[in-house]
């Protein structure tokens, strides 16, 4: 027996019925793999560790309309994250972009007065940035009628998130009237539909699941353009059954932003909307103890960066145009901030992108780059004992390159094998087949601090997107 959730873009998702869950689910959990030869193995993967955390329902509903600055007619998604009891236990980072969106305002604020949280708000296709008119009034009296028909106390209870095009104002009228709708699809099984409807131009799902401390760690997010993170992604929301107090999970999230979504850039442009939410709904307890309670938090701390690591790459992944993923290993480096500057002069090059995208091992590029940033962020530095490799291959070493023509072949063995489309093709798929990396290493032999960044390389598909993005 199958049923069916369909959203308004028009796609619709075949899942298994409640009773699926459990030991089976569990079992194909175990076993998911990292190859995926169509869309429905993908979708089917992130189905066997969509299983909500206790206390959580998520819906979804949609309408078409017309914004008044286009004449066009467009499609909006509307997500409710909502849990059964309001949770002071949530935490947030935002964008640090001069001119953050409506909802960033009031998120901050919601944060500030420590507001308890029974709901997460988000729509698709309209960022409420810099609009005509009360971007801040035109979300608050959204979250007001979301309040009205999920039954809460008051639309502070609501955490609001729009992404989309800047500049336009929100269709409050429809937002409003859809409300009701949005309510009646609550249900507490499956994120996966949350994780398709909160998306634009991203290609596929994102959605990662990690066990932690007697619960679960459970995260979807959405980005694929405008993706140069100064704190988060674009869009990315972490649930917990698990009771971490606000203070411990605010440092915890602040920690595993840097570490993951500040280590990766699609396009080197800042979102006005970025943020990265964790609520806890308490339903799984910390234990008595401090030996034990301590133990639990480490646990917790790492699961919740393991789900943002795997995030932030799916985010690079299914970028706008993607065919590379490159991973940037950079150690050896006096401090963590100008390791993490290498990796992200590397990926947001638009040389060396180029020269990924097109299988082409100019390794040149990747030396350039890398010495650009060095002669503007760390003009003394030594550079005699900075090596670098690609895909385990030395390139580079004492000041000279190392190459010839079977590193050259190699190095397009290496770039040709992460491809996400078979060569030739420069049409983006919508899953991804593998989650291979263009790999590559970088140690400047200066110091013992390290990060990897994460990004992706440079195709003619994510120019012709961004060419009419708004159409």
């Amino acid at each position: 027996m199958l049923f069916a959730v369909t959203f308004a873009a028009g796609y619709t998702l075949a899942r298994s019925p409640v009773h699926a869950r459990g030991a089976a689910r569990s079992a194909v959990r175990a076993a998911a793999p990292t190859e995926f030869a169509s869309e429905d193995a993908h979708l089917a993967a992130l189905d066997a560790i969509a299983e909500l955390p206790a206390g959580f329902r998520v819906g979804t509903s949609g309408f078409t309309f017309t914004p008044k600055e286009a004449k066009i007619t467009a499609t909006m998604n509307l997500t409710a994250v909502v849990l059964d009891k309001p949770t002071s236990n949530w935490a947030a980072v935002f964008t640090r972009n001069a001119f953050c969106g409506a909802p960033i305002k009031i998120g901050r604020k919601r944060l500030s007065e420590g507001k308890a949280l029974q709901a997460i708000l988000v729509n698709n296709k309209i960022s409420n940035v810099c609009s005509e008119g009360s971007g801040v009034g035109d979300a608050e009296a959204v979250c007001d009628a979301a309040a009205a028909s999920l039954g809460l106390k008051g639309g502070d209870a609501v955490l609001p998130c729009s992404t989309g095009v800047i500049g336009w104002r929100l269709p409050l009228d429809s937002m409003v009237f859809a409300m009701p709708e949005l309510a009646e699809s609550l249900q507490g099984d499956s994120l996966l539909p949350a994780a398709r409807a909160i998306m634009t131009t991203d290609r596929y799902p994102k959605l990662r699941a990690q066990p932690a401390a007697g619960g679960r760690v459970c995260g979807i997010a959405k980005g694929a353009g405008m993706i140069e993170p100064n704190m988060a992604t674009m869009l990315a929301f972490v649930l917990t059954d698990v009771a971490i107090p606000r203070g411990e999970m605010q440092r915890m999230l602040r920690a595993a932003a840097d570490a993951s979504f500040n280590c990766m850039s699609v396009d080197a442009d800042q979102s006005t909307s970025d943020t990265l939410v964790c609520v806890s709904s308490n339903r799984v307890p910390l234990p008595d103890g401090e030996k034990a309670a301590a133990a639990a938090l480490a646990e917790f701390e790492a699961a919740l960066g393991a789900v943002c690591g795997q995030l932030a790459e799916d985010t690079a992944r299914n970028g706008e145009g993607t065919q590379h993923v490159i991973r940037v290993d950079v150690r050896g480096a006096p401090d963590a901030e100008l390791a993490r500057g290498v990796g992200k002069a590397v990926v947001n090059s638009p040389l060396f992108k180029s020269a990924v995208a097109g299988n082409d091992p100019n390794v040149g590029r990747l030396v350039s780059t890398v010495g650009s940033y060095l002669g503007s962020a760390a003009p003394e530095m030594e550079l005699e004992r900075c090596t670098m490799k690609m895909g385990g291959a030395l390139i580079f070493e004492k000041g000279a390159f190392r190459i010839s023509p079977s590193v050259e072949d190699e190095l397009y063995k290496t770039l040709s094998t992460a491809r996400l489309s078979p060569a030739g093709d420069d049409a983006s798929l919508p899953y991804p087949p593998h989650e291979r990396c263009v790999e590559i290493a970088i140690d400047l032999g200066v110091g013992d601090a390290s990060a990897v960044v994460v990004g992706s390389d440079l195709t003619k598909e994510y120019v012709s997107i961004n060419a009419d993005y708004r159409s």
